[in-house]
């Protein structure tokens, strides 16, 4: 079958996930053709792959056997183990290459699929620029577990995350947290940090176990019941499809307080996405829970902007019937949101019981700051410019302390439709206490589609240019604004104050 009048041909042979009947046609006809089959191998010898495909294996292929100089174990190569697998790499190649340059068809078989996580990859990127490539594709042992459970891995809108347990705990922690659906590769060793991060990022219940999917001794459970010990390498974790997945019967549910950002999903923490995930039940602000993706099965209560208290209790009381609750908030829920009217009616006795967590938001002032520069680099204060919870006379009162003490200034709330003078005032008064020329920065709807960041002189502020959805940030007599060379403007504060500062008047 050779043709040693041109380069030979090479194949990258996806074989399924161990079922020698989950093999394609195209895989089988590739094999049949073939001059030369290669196969990975630890050092044992034994190769799976070679294994699923045995049957259709001739006495005249040629057989590479590819063995790994280094598995789990240590090396003493000069590189170390990424140093001593590059050079197994480009030694292989050269090897296939010498038959592919023969004229002869060279398959290279893979487990699961050649360009997912598989050996084969590497053979791939060194040769197939040199030589005619074709990849068949293979059954993964993603697809593979989600059948053997007899669940869905993902349904409609929903994110299916692969991730290799090789990943810091951390990392994984956070991939966990914020996606819907999941599956961790590569257990083995990595099993125990895995079950803490599955466990960390509160998804223990859901997570399911498939050992050698579609192979002799396979095996699948629940995650939480497997011992670490028993655990080999051709194993995976699934976190299945949250749709139409068994009611989890609580006697006691939680709120988890959370913050959107100032604007969409670009804004979110991973555990903030991953709490909005789970929550049997969103509460908040209409315009802030439209920023949250539509879930199959999850309630959603939206509610007027001025009705803290009662969304609240509200929360509290579904918690109470065991429901797990997700208060919704604009920016960070800590800074003039709702975490502090969550944990007021949460210190009743009514609600003494109910578990109730805050998840930090990247919030209006930090956002706004970062799209104009540094303007809060140094020390600064933030305050709300409503009145509609305290009285304006201690709001100035705030303001000129701030004022004097030279603070760069992050000021919220600053008007509304029913508060049209405050800025004014806001302004005459830091004139007290600041030049003119002060530079205010004016973000309004940062991160959003009618996002808007000026910089504005203090003595320039315009009230009317000023609505609820704009904050202001005013300098400190430091605070300097530069054009750069590409004509936009930045505002900075720098990290040294002088000794003695310079009082303005």
């Amino acid at each position: 079958m050779s043709n040693v009048n041109a380069t030979g041909r090479l194949y990258g042979v996806g074989l399924g996930p161990g079922d020698p009947s989950l093999m394609t046609v195209r895989a089988v006809e590739v094999i049949a053709e073939a001059d030369v089959v290669a196969y990975h191998s630890a050092r044992h010898g034994r190769s799976i792959a070679r294994s699923i495909a045995a049957k259709h294996l001739r006495a005249d292929h040629v057989e590479e056997a590819l063995v790994y100089p280094v598995t789990t174990e240590t090396t003493d190569h000069p590189g170390g183990y990424r140093g001593a697998m590059e050079e197994f790499y480009t030694e292989a190649a050269a090897r296939l290459a010498a038959h592919l340059d023969a004229g002869r068809t060279v398959a290279v078989l893979a487990e699961g699929d050649p360009l997912f996580y598989g050996s084969y990859m590497h053979m791939h990127k060194r040769l197939a620029d040199r030589y005619p490539t074709e990849v068949i594709p293979g059954v993964t042992s993603v697809s593979a577990a989600a059948a053997r459970l007899g669940t869905p891995l993902a349904e409609g809108e929903e994110v299916l995350t692969i991730l290799p347990g090789t990943l810091p705990e951390e990392e994984l922690t956070a991939r966990l947290a914020s996606t819907d659906c999941a599956v961790v590769m590569k257990l083995g060793r990595t099993f125990p940090t895995v079950r803490r991060a599955i466990e960390r990022s509160g998804r223990l219940d859901e997570a399911r176990y498939v050992e050698r999917a579609t192979m002799a001794g396979e095996r699948t459970g629940q995650l939480a019941d497997v011992e670490p010990e028993s655990v080999p390498y051709f194993s995976v974790a699934v976190l299945p499809s949250r749709i139409d997945a068994p009611a989890v019967v609580r006697e006691l549910g939680e709120v988890v307080v959370v913050g959107t950002g100032p604007a969409g999903p670009l804004w979110l923490t991973p555990e903030t996405r991953g709490a909005l995930a789970a929550a049997d039940d969103l509460v908040g602000y209409t315009t802030y829970l439209d920023r949250v993706p539509v879930r199959l099965g999850q309630l959603r209560h939206g509610s007027d902007n001025k009705v803290e208290a009662e969304r609240a209790e509200f929360a509290l009381d579904l918690a109470r019937r065991g429901r797990r609750v997700a208060v919704v908030s604009g920016g960070d829920p800590g800074v003039f949101a709702m975490a502090t009217a969550v944990l007021e009616a949460a210190s009743q006795d009514a609600y003494k019981d109910v578990p109730v967590r805050v998840l930090p938001g990247l919030t209006a002032a930090n956002a706004a700051a970062a799209r104009a520069g540094a303007p809060l680099g140094h020390d600064y204060a933030t305050l709300s410019l409503s009145d509609r919870l305290k009285p304006w006379e201690v709001i100035a009162e705030r303001l000129r302390a701030a004022a004097a003490a030279d603070l760069v200034l992050a000021l919220y709330n600053p008007g509304s439709r029913s508060r049209t003078w405050q800025v004014g005032k806001a302004r005459d008064l830091l004139l007290e206490h600041r030049s003119a020329d002060t530079p205010v920065v004016l973000g309004r709807d940062v991160g959003g589609a009618q996002e808007s960041v000026r910089i504005v002189r203090l003595g320039d502020l315009d009230p009317a240019e000023v609505d609820m959805r704009t904050i202001l940030i005013v300098g400190s007599s430091q605070t300097r604004v530069v054009r750069r060379g590409d004509g936009e403007e930045i505002v900075w504060t720098p990290r040294r104050y002088p000794e003695s500062p310079r009082a303005e008047s």
